[in-house]
């Protein structure tokens, strides 16, 4: 029997309340953390000018390297930069922390606290979110496999001949990539981070090298070019707004990484550093095309001379290996927070520092990813065939990200309706331009990563829906709690030496376990404890938060734990916090009763056949209440239990 069960909505923290930044209280913490975000949140973003303006000129499009193109494109993807990336993200988004927490599930937990529409409102906003945090999933999967094989395909430039071994050398990099991520982000982050200083650094050397030979690609700041960039090409500028958009694509994963250094680091780090290297490499790109229109073929790689180019394909790849580690650990914060939330089963999550909580290692995501990354290289071959798929699921989950924070905003933040309106004119049109441009990626290869977010979401929903159903289920079996304790008065039951804790997700009804044992073994424990584990829409608590105590009668306890969705459950260390009430629990004096249900899908009222199905495979693959608790096994009793769906 799953024990979780969702409370009732917390008070939302303040918009501008981060304790990921409070833990950073001086500069000489400050500067080192920005370093080791630099090694993990910049990698995806900072990756983006190895292919973005090559793909604004590819082939398909059919537009010409021209003055105009060129500086209208540059216009374009500054713009872009300054827009979702400096001001929608950095400035506006990130003030929607969880307490410190960032990612759309987070989003999803505060804006839900503050809804006051009706359920069904309700029901479509959290469907909403939980299809933002399954198309983060698809971005996942198709990130690290473009990143690689773009570094990579460097060296068709340096020899032809090495043409047949990019894939198994792209392949070799991703499986060695995702077998370390068991060190921990702490550790990569610091071996990552010196090596992505290099890379901006040379990103900004290259740029401004060749930025000094042709001086006047600077007039692209001015976003008059941009306009005229469309005017001119119509339709076909409207296409290229879909590789535009790989320039910025990295945002959502930078928000879902907020949790692992806060929003000071990252945004010290990108206004400082990151962002001026990226702007200069294409300003950079831009002014090598205005020389040579020729180099288009890859303007990146031919920034350099050519005795640079095996060193760079080399730090390319080690750059595009750290631009995987964004979107993987923000991966690993999402599945969490699902689980923690009940939106995916209990899942085995090791933490990988003693001293950062958001640093945490999720082996069944990093091998799924693994698998599916495999599979996308294998399938696509090239980064170009990448591009054409690459872009859908991230338009539409930052397309999502703005519907929540703006409603957020709104019933929260209270913000005017002008407000609102200018925002969206700011963000949302923009984004729907991007969104509409990469809608067209679809037939050729964007629906695999589409069909990844709806495999999840589909998982996901049935999931909460099942959890939903089978606590309808357990309840309509229960026994009323005021007869069990009118049972106990009677004194018809042999009380037994010990303490007993039952736990259940029922908390007005008595757990099955429990009136198992009684039917069974004929006893109850002299101290009866009936648990039960609620995981709040916040990320943590503070102790004196975390348990409450209800006496019952009879010796008899109903013990309510609160757990953040971030927070790892530890049950033996929560009812150390029971003394406060004058209760003392003796482990080795005290047995945790489980219910082990076999979930049996049936034709009744509730849902399809196939979900139920699906939901009882998902029910029995989710770890052992023990584990997820943190309770010895030496003083777990499982006691079975069929439930009829």
């Amino acid at each position: 029997d799953d024990t979780l069960q969702m409370n009732a909505p917390a008070d939302p923290a303040p918009a501008d309340s981060d304790p990921a930044d409070a833990a950073v209280p001086h500069d000489s913490r400050l500067l080192p953390i920005a370093l080791a975000a630099l090694g993990v949140v910049f990698g995806d973003i900072g990756t983006s000018p190895l292919y973005a303006m090559r793909e604004c000129f590819s082939s398909h499009y059919g537009l010409a390297p021209t003055h105009d193109n060129v500086l209208g494109i540059l216009s374009l993807i500054f713009w872009a930069l300054i827009v979702v990336i400096s001001i929608k993200y950095l400035t506006f988004v990130m003030r929607a922390d969880n307490r410190g927490e960032g990612g759309i599930l987070a989003l999803l937990a505060l804006t839900t606290q503050n809804f006051k529409g009706s359920a069904k409102q309700r029901a479509w906003l959290i469907g909403l979110g939980i299809f933002g945090a399954a198309l983060f999933y698809g971005d996942g999967v198709i990130t690290p496999a473009i990143s690689v094989l773009s570094a990579v395909e460097g060296l068709h430039i340096a020899t032809p001949v090495l043409d047949r071994y990019v894939v198994p050398i792209t392949l070799i990099i991703l499986v060695g990539l995702f077998f370390i991520q068991s060190r921990g982000t702490a550790r990569v982050g610091a071996y990552f981070g010196p090596v992505m200083v290099l890379w901006f650094s040379t990103l900004a050397l290259l740029g401004l090298v060749n930025l000094v030979q042709a001086p006047e690609v600077l007039a692209a700041f001015d976003p008059e070019y941009a306009f005229q960039f469309f005017a001119i090409n119509r339709w076909t500028g409207f296409l290229v707004m879909g590789s535009v958009f790989l320039a910025v694509t990295g945002g959502e994963a930078l928000y879902a990484d907020m949790g692992h250094f806060g929003k000071r680091p990252i945004r010290l780090a990108w206004f400082s550093f990151v962002l001026p290297a990226i702007v200069l490499n294409y300003l950079g790109q831009g002014a090598l095309l205005l020389r040579d229109p020729a180099a288009i073929s890859h303007p990146f790689y031919l920034l350099a001379p050519s005795w640079l180019l095996y060193p760079l394909v080399i730090l390319a790849t080690m750059a595009t290996v750290i631009a995987s580690q964004a979107v993987i650990s923000g991966v690993f914060s999402v599945t969490r927070q699902a689980a923690q939330l009940s939106y995916c089963p209990r899942i085995a999550i090791r933490h990988t520092s003693d001293q950062a909580i958001g640093q945490i290692y999720v082996p069944a995501a990093n091998w799924a990813l693994l698998i599916a990354v495999i599979g996308l290289v294998l399938g696509f071959h090239t980064s170009s065939n990448l591009a054409a798929a690459y872009g859908i699921a991230v338009t539409i989950a930052m397309v999502i990200d703005t519907l929540l924070v703006l409603t957020l905003a709104r019933i929260a933040w209270g913000w005017s309706w002008p407000h609102i309106g200018l925002a969206v004119a700011a963000f949302l049109m923009l984004e729907v331009a991007f969104l509409s441009a990469n809608a067209l990626k679809i037939p050729h290869g964007g629906w695999i990563t589409l069909l990844i977010a709806g495999a999840i979401f589909t998982l996901m929903i049935t999931w909460k829906d099942g959890r939903k159903l089978l606590n309808q289920r357990l309840q309509e079996n229960a026994m009323p709690l005021d007869l069990f304790l009118q049972s106990l008065n009677e004194g018809s039951t042999l009380r037994v030496p010990g303490t007993a804790v039952f736990l259940t997700s029922t908390p007005d009804g008595v757990p099955n376990a429990l009136l198992h044992n009684m039917k069974h073994n004929k006893v109850v424990h002299e101290r009866l404890v009936l648990l039960t584990v609620k995981p709040e829409e916040i990320p943590r608590l503070k102790d004196e938060e975390r348990v409450s105590v209800h006496p019952l009668g009879h010796n008899a306890w109903r013990i309510v734990v609160r757990y953040g969705f971030i927070e790892d459950p530890n049950l033996p260390q929560a009812l150390v916090l029971c003394e406060r009430y004058g209760l003392h629990f003796e482990m080795m004096d005290t047995t945790f009763f489980l219910g082990r249900a076999t979930l049996i899908p049936t034709t009744r009222a509730g849902m399809a056949l196939w979900r139920e199905k699906l939901f009882a495979s998902l029910f029995r693959s989710a770890i052992r209440p023990m584990d997820f608790f943190r309770i010895p096994y030496g003083r777990v009793v499982e006691m079975g239990t069929q439930v009829e769906l």
